[in-house]
């Protein structure tokens, strides 16, 4: 699939009615999730909205940014790798897929504005992105941000770590891979399952206790999506991911 509608003689004009629907739902998104922040007593401002845009082409990012957003999602590594060659240097790219360890050089030297990996899950995957952040030549000045991503479902088709595990990981990474930054703790729950959010909770918990970070609450919470981000907010997220409610369903090809 190509990232570029462009590159498949698809004419679209910047700016035209397709872009302008795209702005819209994004603001129909962020009023819902600010009125979900009010009804909770919290300040709307705290709460970040990532536009996961996996299998969407670069003019929908590009007309999102023009409007002024910076932070976008992406579940798939040659994805992400094409749509940031094409796009501005300035975009804060949030990798929110599974990341086969062995993709982790490529990632970190290929996506300069790479801004956190939110799906680190094993003390392998964390110390390949340790060893693809010194060849980058990152220092520890400027760490790599991560976020532990916690299995609060029990679900065989969900990855992460086990909730119990959650703290020694992160002890792991504060110990033996100092030019990365634990930012905290990213889940993908199970439908209409909201005490999910709640495990996550605990989870950053626990981060905070085995990292000694003194207020919880200065560690991320990247938890709900389209269907239940306002619940989530509800539940003290600092970041929401949304994809469908913003960029339309997705458009995924055949598998022959």
């Amino acid at each position: 699939m190509s990232v570029s509608l462009a590159a498949q003689g698809i004419t679209r004009v910047e700016g035209g009615e397709e872009d302008q629907v795209l702005v819209d739902n994004m603001a129909g998104v962020r009023e819902r999730m600010d009125d979900a922040a009010r009804a909770a007593e919290r300040d709307p401002a705290a709460v970040r909205l990532v536009a996961v845009s996996k299998t969407k082409p670069i003019e929908d990012i590009r007309a999102l940014y023009n409007a002024g957003h910076r932070h976008f999602g992406e579940n798939y590594f040659q994805e992400l790798l094409e749509k940031a060659a094409l796009l501005p240097g300035d975009i804060c790219w949030h990798f929110i897929g599974h990341l086969q360890s062995s993709k982790s050089n490529k990632l970190v030297r290929d996506v300069p504005g790479l801004f956190v990996v939110e799906t680190v899950d094993s003390e392998k995957l964390a110390s390949k992105l340790q060893a693809a952040c010194e060849l980058a030549g990152r220092t520890a000045a400027a760490p790599l941000r991560v976020l532990l991503q916690v299995d609060t479902s029990g679900e065989d088709t969900k990855n992460g770590v086990e909730p119990s595990q959650v703290a020694a990981l992160a002890q792991f990474i504060r110990d033996q891979c100092p030019l990365l930054q634990v930012r905290g703790v990213m889940t993908i729950g199970a439908p209409g399952d909201l005490t999910c959010f709640d495990r996550l909770v605990e989870a950053r918990k626990l981060v905070a206790e085995a990292l000694g970070v003194a207020d919880e609450t200065t560690l991320e919470l990247s938890m709900g999506m389209s269907g239940d981000f306002p619940e989530a907010i509800a539940r003290g997220a600092t970041s929401v991911r949304v994809g469908s409610t913003i960029f339309g369903p997705r458009a995924y090809p055949s598998k022959k």
